[in-house]
């Protein structure tokens, strides 16, 4: 009786059910919005009435330890919660099917349910859990020799990879999952895939390829009677492919398509990708007042439904408008807005990426030997990844810093002729100044975290040591710029209270604090970046030298530090009594701090001289420095 209870009530709502249900495993994500194409449309327009059978579901499940309708019931709550109010509530409840799942050791049912939280997770920009949720739920598959569900795995890595720029993979495994469901008749399954490969091609450039795709998607969908999500997602899809291709009215006939079907069926969600789409296609045609409504809209509908992985390219979008409005100070505030949320959306990427080389490298190793070449390729991959995040960072900087600076010379521009307000704008301009050498700080603190990461999963002493090098480089930098942005004058650099701050550093770096202590005998001496600079990098090498070797086994000693300037020339005077250097003996390292400090003395026009009676001490002689 209670099973045939639990039964009946399950039958009051409207839900899909089991997870492996086709529709349930076909949601989407598009590049430029969020259209969830898996979820069935509820027949029950009382969402409260729906909630509340769901809740008494699972307390009925509980009592009678029916694991399987507990653990639909947890299911079809996740997707109430989907439709009605925002992921992250669905992501509690997938959580629990998966531990219930995973404690009843019902593998189906537990693969099934990984697909659905990588849906999630890619809706919320966790891209890094998704990778490692999607490649959990192909080892499974693998196991019981699922193809159906290996085939929904490669087009869920596909979308993952499509996310992070990674287009040719991301067709690849399009491809992959597209020869299985051929070969099986899992018709549903296959128009998905034809809907990723063409998002994929879009991006590779290949528009004719990725419109062939995008059609034949359509026509799988319309051949099984399938009107709802799935089909406006690919006409929201084919838009783009028209869009990219200047054909504007076809897109924008398109986008209605996707905007009347979704708002026939009532889901506001669903009604955000064509209207941020339509926006996209005005400023294309360089209609900026008719754009801005609809960004604006998308934007708001994204903020609401909880959906913000596309958020930062909106912002994008109506910064650009309200500049190209004249409208300079919304423009900025929207930029402000789009530099945190891209910035965000580059660290996910980071995450996922190093998220999915972990979980390959743990479900391919079959033997002792491919185990050691999957170690090698995942090591290679990482250090790859490394530099383009580095690169990647350093365009942000670099793109940052133009951005911001062309604003402010619009600004002073369409304010010069407000005299009354000029001391008011001259404080904003420098408040921003500021706020650059911040980022630039903040965003070298980054690449040194990168280091640091990089350098943790090295073996080889030489490769670590040569990364700390790195490190105390970028650090010292970076001091240079937070001392700009805390002091009053920001074209200088207080030296002293710099190579304090600098010598902190390295002793930190080295742990030895209660070894050496380091003196800064000079007075207050102001110095312009671009000498600074050099100097700080200069003085870090030989900082970092004197660490590594004139104080062997725990021996306690003293390093000094001082800048003055004579006359017309700036002396620099960095001395240790340690155990100095012998007649005859061989240079200690890579010898590359040494052809730096060379490189950067012959920079500001000085010469080195060297003495090693008591300890070690280095002279350096600038001619003509610039003062600050």
């Amino acid at each position: 009786m209670k099973r045939l209870l639990l039964i009946a009530v399950l039958a009051c709502v409207s839900w899909s059910g089991l997870p492996q249900t086709s529709s349930q495993t076909q949601e989407d994500t598009l590049k430029s919005s969020y259209l969830d194409s898996g979820k069935a449309i509820p027949n029950t327009k009382d969402t409260l009435l729906e909630y509340n059978n769901f809740k008494k579901t699972i307390q009925l499940s509980k009592k009678s330890k029916d694991f399987e309708t507990l653990g639909n019931a947890y299911i079809g709550l996740a997707k109430w919660h989907e439709d009605h109010t925002v992921l992250d509530s669905s992501i509690v409840y997938l959580q629990k099917a998966i531990s219930l799942y995973k404690k009843q050791e019902m593998t189906k049912s537990l693969a099934d349910t990984y697909l659905l939280l990588v849906s999630n997770y890619s809706g919320t920009a966790e891209y890094d859990k998704g990778s490692e949720t999607v490649y959990k739920a192909l080892a499974l598959y693998e196991k019981i020799g699922d193809q159906r569900g290996v085939a929904q795995c490669y087009t869920k890595i596909s979308d993952l990879l499509y996310y992070s720029d990674s287009y040719a993979e991301g067709a690849e495994y399009c491809k992959k999952a597209i020869a299985i469901q051929e070969k099986n008749g899992y018709e549903e399954d296959l128009a998905l895939s034809y809907r990723r490969l063409a998002e994929n091609q879009l991006f590779l450039g290949n528009l004719d390829e990725s419109l062939a795709s995008m059609n034949q998607a359509i026509n799988l969908y319309k051949k099984i009677g399938e009107n709802g999500p799935p089909l406006l997602a690919c006409y929201n899809g084919r838009g783009n492919i028209y869009k990219y291709m200047e054909k504007y009215p076809e897109a924008i006939a398109d986008y209605n398509r996707c905007y009347e079907g979704a708002e026939k069926i009532g889901f506001t969600r669903y009604m955000m990708p064509p209207t941020a789409n339509i926006g996209h296609v005005y400023i294309l045609q360089g209609k900026y007042a008719e754009a801005l409504p609809y960004n604006l809209k998308a934007i708001e509908i994204m903020k609401r439904i909880g959906n913000t992985k596309n958020l930062w390219e909106n912002y994008m979008h109506v910064s650009n408008i309200y500049s190209e409005l004249g409208d300079y100070k919304n423009a900025l505030e929207y930029h402000e807005l789009y530099e945190q949320g891209h910035s965000e959306y580059l660290n996910t990427i980071i995450a996922r990426k190093d998220s999915e080389l972990q979980v390959k490298y743990e479900t391919a190793q079959k033997d002792m030997e491919i185990m050691s070449q999957q170690a090698k390729i995942s090591q290679q991959r990482k250090t790859q990844f490394l530099y383009i995040g580095i690169a990647g960072l350093l365009g942000i900087i670099l793109f940052g810093m133009y951005f911001t600076l062309k604003n402010i010379r619009k600004k002073r521009k369409a304010l010069s002729v407000l005299n009354v307000e000029l001391d008011a704008k001259n404080k904003q301009n420098e408040l921003l100044l500021k706020e650059i050498h911040h980022r630039v700080k903040n965003n070298l603190e980054m690449v040194k975290s990168l280091i640091a990461l990089q350098s943790a999963k090295l073996e080889d002493g030489a490769s670590k040591e040569a990364m700390l090098a790195s490190q105390n480089r970028v650090q010292s930098m970076g001091i240079i710029h937070q001392k700009l942005y805390q002091g009053e004058n920001l074209g200088s650099i207080e030296m002293k209270d710099y190579f304090v701050n600098l010598g902190e550093g390295v002793l930190d770096t080295f742990n030895a604090e209660d070894k050496v202590k380091i003196e800064c005998a000079m007075d207050d001496l102001n110095l312009d970046v671009d000498t600074a600079v050099p100097i700080g990098l200069i003085v870090n090498e030989l900082l970092t030298n004197a660490l590594k070797y004139a104080f062997p086994e725990g021996v306690k000693g003293q390093i000094k530090i001082s800048l003055t300037k004579e006359n017309n020339d700036l002396l620099l005077k960095v001395s240790d009594n340690g155990i100095g250097k012998t007649e005859g003996s061989k240079p200690k390292g890579t010898g590359f701090g040494t052809q730096l400090i060379q490189l950067l003395t012959q920079q500001l026009n000085g010469t080195i001289s060297e003495d090693y009676k008591n300890g070690t001490a280095v002279f350096f002689n600038f001619k003509n420095f610039k003062t600050a």
